[in-house]
């Protein structure tokens, strides 16, 4: 048997137990990758913005996720288009998936906001390379286990509805809508399929005082025949230079009942073009017992941010 094979099968046993049987990355700090979630979200923020984020999952168990991005998106010809791409990466294990993305939106105005709607064409390189397993015996010894890399190319395309004003803003998605054959092995017996995933997501901000805003935020995830999973975040924003907030995601083992993790959030609003962020997801499930949490940051630099006098104006959310 091999070590890091049975590691990969006890993480997904996990994911199915704790209520994040779902396939899709998992970002504590999603608020600033809703393209990612949301086709339709492309040139929402009214500037052309570059994002990176780095996330590490589980820290100190061996073989938990990792996770690289890059995106981009803008609005074009009078803000009424949006266009956008991101390049993606994520390792678990012995196994690793490369995925990259192209986004179009039109935006209307709608109300005293814009309603934009979205499509995405994606493909995915999925791969796994058996010859990086350790193994307590000869992997000859076990015909069922595969040798060397298997790799497969997954194409997908999916849309979305996205809405904002200037307080709040609300969206649902299906990012990848085919349900394509993901097994590796050459086989006419189809055991895994990208499954269809739904996202709701909202947020409203409240004015507080002169210097203090309060804005709260949701993320549902609906996959059939897995569990009902979200994310819930409350953030303050002083000064609309320095962002502080917790988030509690939903799932953790039934029997206890206190959800997946709780995390907290900061940012900071470093120039009128560049924001960071920072997170730290604290693990409630019983994983908990295994791990150090999990760590998330994120870059996010908008060509052509302003300014009036010492306040920011930033798109950093809606």
């Amino acid at each position: 048997m091999i070590k890091q094979l049975l590691l990969i099968g006890l993480f997904f046993v996990a994911l199915a137990t704790t209520g994040l049987a779902q396939q899709e990355e998992q970002y504590t700090q999603w608020m600033y990758y809703k393209m990612g979630l949301n086709p339709a979200y492309a040139g929402s923020s009214d500037a052309a913005c570059i994002t990176a984020i780095a996330r590490s999952q589980w820290v100190g168990l061996e073989g938990a996720p990792e996770t690289q991005l890059l995106t981009f998106n803008m609005p074009l010809l009078n803000q009424r288009i949006g266009v956008g791409g991101s390049i993606l990466r994520q390792t678990i294990g012995i196994s690793e998936k490369y995925t990259a993305e192209a986004v179009y939106s039109y935006r209307i105005r709608w109300g005293r906001g814009t309603l934009a709607m979205g499509v995405q064409g994606s493909v995915r390189l999925l791969r796994t390379d058996y010859s990086e397993a350790e193994s307590i015996q000869p992997q000859d010894l076990d015909q069922a286990i595969p040798v060397g890399v298997q790799s497969k190319f997954v194409p997908n395309f999916g849309a979305g509805l996205y809405y904002k004003s200037n307080s709040f803003f609300i969206g649902f998605s299906v990012p990848r809508i085919l349900q394509s054959n993901i097994d590796l092995a050459d086989s006419e017996l189809v055991i895994s399929r990208e499954a269809l995933h739904m996202y709701l997501m909202g947020g409203i901000t409240f004015a507080l005082g002169e210097s203090i805003d309060f804005q709260p935020q949701l993320l549902l995830k609906y996959v059939d025949g897995a569990p009902f999973d979200g994310d819930i975040n409350a953030s303050f924003i002083f000064n609309d230079k320095f962002t502080t907030g917790i988030s509690y995601r939903l799932g953790g083992a039934r029997n206890s009942g206190i959800g997946e993790s709780l995390s907290l959030i900061l940012a900071v609003q470093l120039t009128d073009d560049i924001l960071f962020g920072a997170s730290y997801d604290a693990t409630l499930s019983d994983l908990r017992q295994y791990n150090s949490g999990s760590f998330e940051a994120v870059f996010n630099y908008c060509i052509g941010g302003k300014s009036e006098g010492d306040e920011f104006i930033s798109p950093r959310f809606f």
